[in-house]
């Protein structure tokens, strides 16, 4: 496997984080301390093309291949401090546009895509609910057809984008006696009748992406907004969840390589009793394990880049990246803290609000133990 960049994606990377710190350099503290979505910073990504980088020319994207892709979300964390918009922008490609893309018909990718490339529209997901969260599938969401409309009833929790979204993919049973095979899929378009935010969650990190709880009363849904066929729910939410597992902490990696970056130039600045920290023996393997976790977290990442490149469903290796990365890069922040000390602790450094943000990656799209359930059945397979 060569992971060296080509020409091409070398000029991406570069183009990418010369973006970023023109146009994302936003008060990202300040947006933290209000739970503010930053609307112009999606506006300006969208301009630039992150939200189509893997949708097709035909819908207003770039065809982006795989590991072009992790080039680019890479690029992104590292220039990029505000994590919760890029989570916010991989929650819309990976459970929405993806999924779109996969399972859409032909007018409901003309229809919706072109818009979320252009960030125009915002996309989610919603498949957890308040007694179904890693046990998604007894989710208790029912879908009843009548006529040419599905009325769904149910609540939705954890929803990120809901707050902001316009169409939301939302999973609900057609027959809860068949469970999962009874799972199907819908868009939900805000202002649909029946169809409301409920609250919005606040939440310890990633405050900048807003989340929220939706609640589906009688809401009446077009059978041409069911997404795939009916009962294909599960095959959607794999296909989805996939992609997102293994490429939703590409930006993280970016991230750590930021952060080492960081703290390699503020331990040769800082001394105590008269000599830089970075001499000190326990503050330099703080270090070493930063760069070595770094060094693993990009290899898992771009494994799995090359394998979905080849056409791979790379469930196992989605799952280790995930798990590897989430894992990684909570270790390493907190390695950053100590190596900073007070100043880590401290809000101007912006180091706390990166491990805050870090913890929730070991929650979000299947926690850690789930990867692991899910590493360890492929093994046994």
């Amino acid at each position: 496997m060569d992971f060296s960049w080509s020409p091409e994606q070398t000029e991406l990377r570069e183009m990418v984080i010369d973006f970023a710190r023109k146009h994302l350099a936003s008060d990202v503290a300040a947006l933290d301390r209000t739970h503010a979505f930053d609307r112009d910073g999606w506006r300006k990504c969208a301009e630039f093309g992150i939200q189509g980088l893997t949708v097709p020319e035909r819908y207003g994207g770039t065809s982006r291949d795989p590991l072009t892709t992790i080039a680019a979300l890479e690029a992104l964390g590292y220039a990029c401090r505000d994590n919760g918009l890029m989570f916010s922008i991989n929650a819309h490609m990976w459970t929405c546009e993806m999924p779109l893309l996969a399972f859409g018909t032909d007018e409901q990718k003309d229809r919706f895509l072109p818009g979320l490339v252009r960030g125009e529209l915002i996309g989610g997901n919603a498949m957890s609910e308040p007694n179904a969260g890693s046990d998604a599938y007894s989710l208790r969401t029912t879908a009843i057809r009548r006529g040419d409309v599905y009325v769904l009833n149910g609540s939705k929790l954890w929803v990120t984008n809901g707050p902001v979204a316009d169409l939301i993919v939302v999973f609900a049973s057609v027959d809860p006696d068949k469970g999962q095979r009874g799972v199907s899929a819908f868009i939900v378009e805000r202002g649909m009748r029946g169809f409301a935010v409920t609250r919005e969650v606040e939440k310890m990190g990633t405050r900048t992406s807003p989340m929220g709880e939706l609640h589906l009363a009688d809401c009446e849904v077009p059978v041409a907004n069911l997404l795939g066929k009916e009962g294909a729910g599960s095959a959607l939410f794999t296909h989805a969840m996939t992609w997102e597992r293994g490429f939703i902490l590409a930006t993280a990696v970016g991230a750590m390589q930021r952060q080492l970056e960081t703290c390699i130039r503020y331990a040769r600045e800082r001394k105590q009793f008269g000599e830089p920290i970075s001499k000190f023996q326990l503050v330099a393997s703080k270090l070493v394990d930063m760069r070595m976790r770094l060094e693993n977290a990009r290899a898992m990442l771009y494994r799995f880049g090359w394998m979905r490149a080849r056409g791979r469903t790379a469930v196992l290796e989605a799952a280790m990246a995930k798990l590897a990365i989430s894992e990684a890069w909570v270790q390493s922040c907190m390695d950053a803290i100590q190596i900073h000390g007070a100043n880590g602790y401290a809000v101007e450094y912006q180091i706390e609000r990166e491990m805050r943000d870090a913890l929730a990656s070991r929650i979000y799209s299947g926690t850690s133990e789930i990867q692991r359930i899910i590493i360890a059945s492929l093994l046994r397979a």
